[in-house]
């Protein structure tokens, strides 16, 4: 009888720590939630620039490869552009650090909402990762567009190499998925968050 009494305590002290465990996760997720719920404006923010600035970007780069970089007024506006689409590529991927930091800042200890975390935070690394290689192709090409104006022989035909790069990795490009949403709905799902709740 001694050994019945021990084990149901055993199976009682199990329970007591499986349910305070399944708890302290839910509540990871909540906190979770509700950091991701607080981004969700700035995430769109930032996907609403991203959008623009490749549309513009695209047409851009379209223009100087299949018309050259043009002379005289069309270089100096050329510079000035690639300057301009660099600058919105550093504000997106300010507003995306903001959304990561955001998010790795919450002290998670339960599996499952740190593998959300993680797969979100790595997708808005490589988000940023790309910006930056567009912004160093753009801030490159800038100087060399007002480079060609010095050089008497340029026919306007040509254009930087960052530009023929540029333009092959926006053809490439594919909008972002809105990854807060997917995040969000993975952790409603698991843990039966509801809206109320964030």
């Amino acid at each position: 009888m001694r050994i019945s009494i021990s084990g149901f305590c055993l199976l009682m002290a199990a329970a007591a720590c499986l349910t305070g465990c399944g708890k302290q996760e839910r509540n990871e997720a909540v906190q979770l939630a509700k950091a991701l719920t607080a981004k969700k404006a700035d995430y769109a923010s930032s996907n609403a620039i991203e959008k623009d600035f490749v549309s513009s970007a695209r047409a851009w780069c379209a223009g100087i490869t299949t018309n050259g970089a043009g002379r005289g007024a069309e270089l100096d506006q050329n510079a000035s552009v690639a300057t301009q689409i660099a600058q919105s590529a550093v504000a997106v991927s300010a507003q995306l650090g903001q959304v990561r930091q955001a998010v790795d800042d919450q002290p998670l200890k339960a599996e499952y909402p740190r593998d959300v975390r993680n797969a979100l935070i790595t997708q808005l690394t490589q988000r940023q990762r790309l910006l930056q290689d567009m912004r160093a192709l753009l801030e490159q090409a800038a100087p060399q567009f007002l480079e060609y104006k010095k050089v008497k022989t340029y026919a306007g035909d040509t254009y930087p190499d960052g530009i023929g790069k540029l333009n092959t990795m926006l053809g490439t490009y594919q909008e972002p998925e809105d990854a807060i949403a997917t995040a969000l709905g993975a952790l409603k799902a698991k843990y039966g968050l509801s809206d109320s709740e964030l």
